[in-house]
């Protein structure tokens, strides 16, 4: 029987790839906020790009780009979530998951809320020391709706391919804009206001304890560790080969979300110095980004100390920032006034990252 592979026809046929993979960076290549963050306690963007932890009071998490990956496969690169500190009795409103959210403007190919709404399969690979029941699921963030399924690791540290197919939804349209409609969430850990319902394996109005139902605790020993890569979901109810986009592509639409200028060639944003009390900068982004970026600057990683460094005097120093007219292309005029200090003549650099996740 022939397979049909049900790409997305709102995006270009590029290099001989039809985007049917919704998910962004899936073989988590690409990690713009570092290769590593410690100490997670708390929701929040981290080191693979468009990968979101919600994190709920359980535990301490080191999220890392591992190079742990199935053999065989093609991929490189893998998340790795590592639990640091171990937490055996969750709260009932306690909860790890790992989301990727979906602008609703790319999903309006699948008709969802209409008679004809598609199917959508979810393949990845796996590995974990803790066996057991895991739930994926999708949640519809415009109409309040929920659908689970549970998979489960079999063997102790082993790569294992895994394919869940949800089913279609007549009811609930996605928003047909740049805002987030449409998630897809890996659970690691549930409270009970999460798991003490019946899994809603059929799309239903969101309950909240019909999430995760059967959910294993990953967060009950130090020594629990999971790993995942080749993460694709698509239309259609058969799992396709993963759909390996070139590298400058995969980026390029991670920039959409989040850019940080330091992982550029040449990284350093130039600030010309227009007066003794005033620097003026345009930068353009790589991309058109999702919405109006929140911006961060700093000459250190932290991107928010507001730092510089002389060019030709050397040494740093630390100025406010005005911001005229950031959109989603580009910033323009950023410059700090009233400030004393400043040789005319010289330049002033700096990195700065922008902020349009959803």
């Amino acid at each position: 029987m022939a397979i049909t592979r049900i790409g997305n026809p709102a995006i270009a046929d590029v290099r001989g790839v039809n985007f049917r993979n919704i998910i962004i960076n899936g073989d988590m290549s690409v990690s713009q906020r570092g290769t590593s963050t410690a100490s997670i306690t708390a929701s929040g963007y981290h080191s693979i790009d468009r990968f979101q932890t919600s994190a709920s009071s359980i535990g301490t998490w080191t999220q890392s780009q591992s190079t742990d990956v199935p053999t065989g496969q093609g991929f490189a690169k893998s998340l790795k979530m590592d639990c640091t500190t171990a937490d055996a009795s969750p709260a009932a409103s306690d909860n790890l998951i790992i989301i990727q959210k979906f602008e609703g403007q790319n999903l309006q190919y699948l008709k969802k809320g209409t008679s004809s709404a598609k199917q959508l399969t979810l393949s990845f690979w796996v590995k974990s020391n803790k066996t057991g029941t895991y739930i994926a699921g999708l949640h519809d963030r415009d109409n309040s709706r929920i659908v689970s399924k549970s998979y489960t690791i079999s063997s102790a540290d082993t790569w294992e391919k895994k394919t869940i197919t949800f089913p279609a939804d007549t009811t609930g349209a996605l928003d047909n804009d740049n805002a987030g409609s449409l998630d897809i969430q890996m659970w690691l850990a549930a409270g009970s206001d999460f798991s003490g319902g019946t899994l809603a394996t059929t799309w239903q109005s969101q309950t909240n304890a019909n999430r995760a139902v059967g959910q294993v605790n990953l967060a009950d020993s130090t020594s629990n560790e999971w790993y995942i890569t080749g993460v694709q979901l698509e239309a259609g109810q058969v799992a396709s080969d993963f759909e390996f986009l070139p590298f400058d592509i995969n980026r390029e639409r991670c920039l959409r979300y989040f850019y940080r200028s330091r992982n550029e060639s040449n990284g350093t944003v130039w600030f010309g110095s227009m007066t003794n009390a005033a620097l003026g900068c345009t930068h353009q982004f790589p991309v058109i980004m999702r919405a109006t970026p929140t911006m961060g600057y700093g000459w250190t990683t932290a991107y928010s100390g507001n730092t510089f460094v002389d060019v030709v005097g050397g040494g740093t120093s630390t100025w406010t920032l005005t911001q005229n007219q950031v959109g989603r292309e580009c910033v323009k005029n950023i410059y700090d006034s009233g400030k004393t200090g400043i040789t005319v003549g010289r330049q002033y650099g700096t990195h700065m990252e922008a902020d349009a996740e959803l």
